[in-house]
């Protein structure tokens, strides 16, 4: 047996965070725990967890501090309210019946705690890192998450600690602001302008990128740091190289040009996915996108059905979307681009769109956040809370 459990506890300086391992005596984890106990290391020392002097909790536990012990105040809270409160939970599992049917002498528990050097209050302490060590157990003989879970929830939150979000496309339709600009005032204006809304996508348009360089990534960031960033950058040669810039400068997805030599497209779309970002295909002039789709070895994760601006007199053509999500194997969004107006959203989210890319539509207006706020009035989607940090499943 080789049982793993993690949980986060708390808020503040206090907060609790468990790492634990189940495991045998005589397998991996119970070699571990013996060298634990037996081989000490300044500033880590790890501890057997007592419920109070002279009285070991069971299954055996150790304690391992992840943090560096520096001063005597944080010594005290591990071998204090830390060690309580790990002894505690796993003796009350015990009573609890949450081990079953193992034989608790055959087995030993590492958990590692993390005490913050700023952390103070006792009290909290105890209290975050009881909860956080039980329900670690727990899970660990739960064997938590299933694939299922782990699927369906991990682009649906963010890491607390981190400090912000990476937005994932789980949850369209999506508008798309498209920031064909070549002055930073107006930039600013319209991300100051646009309203903070989790079904809003930045682009970095291609004469905005031409102009400042991938740097303006970086400065879009600043204002919108949670924004989910587009560098538009229609790709037509050296795909890896360029998709990997893009994912440099904090981008979140990188536009390579429907036209590129298959080669380009592929190498492209391959990088964004090793570097954790979205690929895009703009289909402009290409004349059967469901085609290429279909010939491509790797399959991007946005197609882009676009209508250039010089072309936006003609009526809107979305194509055959079906048959492009088909094309991909099912797991494809579909963007259109070109003219987008207000009127029009119903027509192309009928159509199969999963998101709506709109230019002058929104950045020409002269009161942004209305004409942003129409657009999303047509998507018909509530804003989703992605910053869930401690979901109680």
């Amino acid at each position: 047996m080789y049982l793993v459990g993690e949980a986060l506890i708390g808020e503040g300086a206090e907060l609790a965070h468990i790492d634990l391992l189940l495991g045998n005596k005589e397998g991996p984890v119970g070699i571990a725990f013996a060298n634990a106990v037996s081989q000490l290391s300044m500033g880590h020392t790890p501890l057997l967890a007592v419920v109070r002097p002279n009285l070991l909790t069971k299954p055996a536990t150790v304690v391992i501090p992840k943090v560096t012990l520096k001063g005597m105040e944080q010594v005290n809270e591990m071998f204090g309210p830390v060690q309580a409160a790990v002894a505690k939970a796993v003796a009350d599992s015990l009573e609890e019946g949450v081990f079953a049917d193992i034989e608790i002498e055959d087995i030993v528990i590492l958990a590692s705690a993390f005490v913050h050097p700023d952390a103070r209050d006792y009290n909290r302490i105890y209290r975050y890192n009881y909860g956080a060590t039980k329900l670690a157990l727990r899970r660990a003989l739960e064997k938590f998450p299933d694939t299922k879970t782990l699927v369906y929830e991990k682009d649906r939150a963010a890491h607390g600690i981190m400090g912000f979000k990476v937005q994932r496309l789980w949850d369209p339709p999506y508008l798309q602001v498209a920031m064909d600009l070549v002055d930073m005032g107006k930039v600013a204006q319209v991300l100051k302008e646009v309203p903070q809304n989790d079904h809003v996508l930045i682009e970095a348009g291609t004469p905005l990128i031409k102009k400042f360089g991938l740097g303006v990534i970086g400065e879009i960031r600043k204002l919108r740091p949670n924004a989910f960033i587009i560098a538009d950058m229609k790709i037509l040669d050296t795909g890896n190289l360029e998709a990997r810039m893009a994912a440099d400068a904090t981008a979140d997805a990188v536009v390579v040009s429907g036209l590129a030599p298959t080669s380009t497209i592929e190498k492209a779309i391959a990088e964004a996915r090793k570097v954790g970002i979205y690929s895009i295909i703009d289909m402009l002039n290409v004349q059967n996108p469901a085609k290429l789709i279909e010939k491509l070895k790797v399959k991007p994760d946005i197609v882009e059905l676009h209508r250039a601006i010089d072309t936006e007199e003609t009526a809107h053509a979305w194509g055959d979307i079906p048959a492009m999500k088909k094309a991909a194997g099912g797991k494809l969004l579909c963007a259109t681009a070109g003219g987008i107006r207000v009127e029009v959203v119903k027509d192309a989210l009928k159509a199969g769109a999963d998101i709506l890319v709109v230019g002058r539509g929104i950045t020409a207006s002269k009161d942004i956040e209305h004409a942003t706020d129409e657009f999303l009035d047509q998507l018909n989607r509530e804003e989703i809370d992605q910053f869930r940090v401690m979901t109680d499943f």
